[in-house]
């Protein structure tokens, strides 16, 4: 018994491993769907124009501008008689109907109207996209980064055998001979333009031998620079870590480039001068340093050697004794002053003692003995001022000028009134 197949699904959620549906039946949903979608208006630029067929109808693809992806177009050739600005490289605007190839399984435009976008449309478009980057920082003079004094590598992106290429590796190495490069060669107009140089940047930018990277090109029309103002360039520029000098067409052009770039250079042949020093002109300026620092260096040791020489003739480093000299004499006054004032004090001591000792010996006791005089003491050792205090019998000492005697009280005068004691003596 044959068991007939399962019927196919109606919608792609009911699909399952099981119960699949064929390419046939996914390619005719996808034309039925396709052909449902209206006209639309698409922007891009043209490459790969094939309008010299035996065909009415022209060939050609929609590139996007910003990401490398297109689309295939056909268009009948009359709707391109008299527009003779719209050819390879042109920006335009077409109005096509989505169309898909069962057989081939490709999607593809069938234009009916293309215009060509004009240059102030494009010169507009620029300027709004210099505002929007603006605003965000792109251009901002603290987000450069400073060139290198001597790379290792330059990085150099240009189109092969071009002018500007020449103008940059003749300059750079006129001024330094073993300056290497790393070069890229690319489209610097055209459709392939943006998305070449932007892979060229990305490649240079990860080289880890390139110190700096020269994006360059001679000058042209101004539909020729402005790849140089794509969004997809400028962006890899600003997120480039390898500082960028940009130098594109002449001074007056001014791409975006020229704003994200580290360093805007006017020519190609400024660049050079740019990332590389002059040779000669370092090395004179080495040699100016050097007999500048000579100068000062000899000016220097000069008046170090004045200073020695001065200070060697001074008088304490001729005869070293000689800072000694003012504090001997200092010091020797100083002794003289103390000795003559200890003289004087002693003498003036010495007077006073004298003086003393000749009042003392005037006013002496013994002075008075030396006169004849002579003084009696009782036994208990009293001097006798009276007669009173010395009875009959009573010995005496007298103390003479030179001497002792003892004496013995005779008679007495203590009862009369102004007598005299009679005092008789015993050898």
């Amino acid at each position: 018994m044959v068991t007939e197949p399962a019927p196919l699904p109606t919608k792609a959620l009911e699909t399952t491993a099981e119960n699949p549906w064929p390419v046939r039946l996914l390619s005719s949903k996808i034309a039925d769907y396709v052909a449902r979608m209206p006209s639309v208006w698409v922007e891009g630029q043209i490459v790969d124009l094939n309008a010299h067929n035996s065909s009415k109808t022209a060939w050609l693809k929609l590139r996007d501008t910003d990401v490398d992806m297109s689309l295939s177009v056909t268009i009948p050739k009359r709707a391109l008689a008299g527009l003779p600005e719209v050819g390879e490289g042109a920006h335009v605007v077409v109005q096509a109907k989505p169309e898909y190839w069962v057989k081939r399984g490709t999607l593809q435009l069938a234009a009916r109207t293309i215009r060509a976008v004009g240059i102030g449309d494009l010169l507009a478009r620029i300027e709004q996209l210099k505002r929007v980057l603006a605003a965000e920082g792109l251009f901002d003079g603290e987000r450069k980064q400073p060139l290198p004094f001597l790379p290792t590598r330059v990085g150099l992106i240009c189109a092969p055998k071009a002018k500007a290429r020449d103008d940059v590796l003749v300059n750079a190495r006129d001024r330094w001979p073993q300056v290497a490069f790393e070069i890229r060669e690319v489209a610097v107009q055209g459709p392939n333009c943006v998305g070449q140089v932007v892979q060229a940047i990305r490649d240079l930018d990860a080289h880890p031998e390139v110190d700096v990277i020269v994006v360059t090109r001679g000058g042209g029309a101004v539909e020729d620079l402005l790849p140089f103002s794509n969004e997809a360039m400028i962006r890899a520029a600003a997120a480039a870590t390898t500082p960028i000098v940009s130098a594109i067409g002449h001074e007056t052009d001014a791409p975006l480039l020229d704003l994200v770039a580290d360093y805007r250079a006017s020519t190609p042949t400024d660049a050079a001068k740019r990332v590389v020093p002059d040779v000669a002109h370092e090395r004179a300026g080495l040699s100016t340093a050097r007999q500048r620092l000579r100068a000062v260096l000899r000016h220097r040791i000069d008046t170090e050697q004045h200073r020695i020489r001065a200070l060697r003739s001074r008088p304490v480093l001729v005869d070293p004794t000689r800072i000694l000299e003012v504090h001997v004499h200092a010091l020797s006054g100083a002794r003289e002053r103390s000795r003559r004032a200890l003289t004087e004090q002693v003498a003036s001591a010495t007077a006073g003692v004298e003086t003393l000792r000749t009042a003392l010996r005037t006013l002496s006791p013994q002075a008075t003995l030396d006169r004849g005089y002579a003084v009696l003491r009782t036994a208990e050792g009293e001097v006798v001022r009276s007669p009173g205090q010395a009875a009959v019998g009573d010995r005496l000492t007298g103390l003479l000028a030179q001497g002792r005697i003892g004496v013995t009280v005779s008679q007495s005068g203590a009862g009369d009134e102004g007598a005299d004691a009679v005092v008789g003596f015993e050898s």
